[in-house]
């Protein structure tokens, strides 16, 4: 799994991981999922080469909070609207990390 920058994400990408500080969380919204109704929110993630959509889905936003540095792994990509979004798989992880 190879760390990538935000500039280097591409649609469809899968297993990787990626850091950078949370600067929004959107607001919390009960969506309907194919395993029933769920809790998402958009957050933006962003590095010294840009900033990505993120969605937190259940557990995952209360997880974080606007300002911290984070590192994703095992994301993927998927496109929403032409923007590529990161997202967690159900085996990647939010791993709060301290500015350097």
């Amino acid at each position: 799994m190879a760390q990538v920058k935000i500039c280097d994400i591409k649609a469809d990408m899968r297993n990787i991981e990626v850091a950078g500080r949370i600067t929004k969380i959107g607001e919390r919204r009960e969506v309907q999922t194919k395993y029933g109704p769920a809790d998402v929110a958009t957050a933006t993630l962003q590095d010294e080469t840009g900033s990505i959509q993120l969605s937190l889905w259940r557990q995952q936003i209360n997880m974080v909070k606007q300002g911290d540095n984070v590192k994703i792994i095992n994301a993927f990509v998927r496109t929403f609207g032409d923007k590529p979004q990161l997202n967690i798989g159900k085996d990647g992880q939010i791993v709060t990390i301290e500015p350097k």
